[in-house]
């Protein structure tokens, strides 16, 4: 089983500069099998974790609902 905040976290650690800021918070629902992951990185780190309009984010987004999907449950990313 593929740990989803483990995922997320090497994840933005390899796209920011200071990847010791980084920090994953994990809250799941039991019922329904949903995985609330908040990530919280370095202000200064802020543009490259979300891109230009957003595609960074949507594509780490996308990332971690593959990486979800295989456990069979469903995540959500925010980004703080």
């Amino acid at each position: 089983m593929v740990n989803l905040k483990e995922t997320l976290y090497e994840i933005a650690r390899a796209i920011v500069d200071c990847p010791d800021e980084v920090t994953v918070l994990e809250a799941e629902d039991q019922e329904s099998d949903v995985v609330n992951l908040t990530l919280s990185v370095a202000p200064d780190d802020m543009g490259m974790v979300i891109g230009k309009h957003g595609k960074i984010a949507k594509a780490i987004r996308t990332v971690m609902k593959a990486a979800a999907g295989t456990c069979g449950k469903k995540v959500n990313v925010e980004i703080k």
